[in-house]
C-alpha cells in the first residue's frame, strides 16, 4: 500500500480537524490556531511517517496535544489588541447547525471531548481513553452522556454530528 500524498492527506482530513479541535477549544481562533499547529506537525513528521500509520487518528492525537497547548498559552497571559481579530472560517461547521456547536461547547470537558473524538474524529473508545485519561468504559460513558444531554434538548432530531441528513 503506497502512502497519499500530503496534500491529499490534508485536503481528506481537514475539516474534521478543525470540527475536533473546535468542539473542543470552542473559541474559533483558538480552534483555528491548533488546528493549523496540528497540519504544521504533520508536514514535518510526512516524510518518516510509516505506511501502515492510521493519519486520521494520528491527527486526532496531535490536535488533541495542540489543543492542550493552546488552552495552556491562553491561560497564561492576556493578549491585548487594538484591532478585531480575523473572522473565523466557516471550514468544518456550517452556518445552519451553530445551535448544536453552542449546546456541543456547554457540555462538560470530557463529554465535549469525548463526543468531540468519537463522533467527529472518528476514533475508537480505548484511543480517546488514552487521550482524555481514563478507561474505554469511561470514554464511553462520557461519550453516551454527552449525546443523550444534546438529545435532550432536541438538536439532534434528523442531524447527526456529522451534519448529515439521518
Amino acid at each position: 500500500m503506497m502512502k497519499q500524498p500530503f496534500e491529499q492527506a490534508v485536503t481528506v482530513h481537514r475539516p474534521m480537524v478543525l470540527r475536533v479541535c473546535r468542539a473542543v477549544l470552542g473559541s474559533h481562533t483558538d480552534a483555528d490556531d491548533a488546528w493549523a499547529e496540528t497540519f504544521l506537525d504533520l508536514m514535518e513528521a510526512w516524510p518518516g511517517m510509516p505506511e501502515a500509520t492510521k493519519v486520521e487518528a494520528w491527527l486526532v492525537h496531535v490536535a488533541h496535544r495542540k489543543a492542550i497547548d493552546v488552552t495552556r498559552r491562553r491561560s497564561r497571559h492576556a493578549i491585548p489588541t487594538n484591532e478585531l481579530p480575523e473572522p473565523a472560517s466557516s471550514l468544518g461547521q456550517p452556518d445552519d447547525q451553530m445551535e448544536i456547536w453552542a449546546s456541543v461547547k456547554s457540555l462538560p470537558p470530557k463529554q465535549r471531548q469525548a463526543v468531540a473524538y468519537h463522533y467527529l474524529g472518528g476514533l475508537a473508545y480505548g484511543e480517546i481513553a488514552e487521550l482524555i485519561g481514563g478507561s474505554t468504559d469511561a470514554a464511553r460513558r462520557a461519550a453516551s452522556d454527552g449525546i443523550k444531554s444534546l438529545r435532550r434538548h432536541h438538536l439532534f432530531a434528523g442531524v447527526n454530528l456529522k451534519g448529515d441528513p439521518r
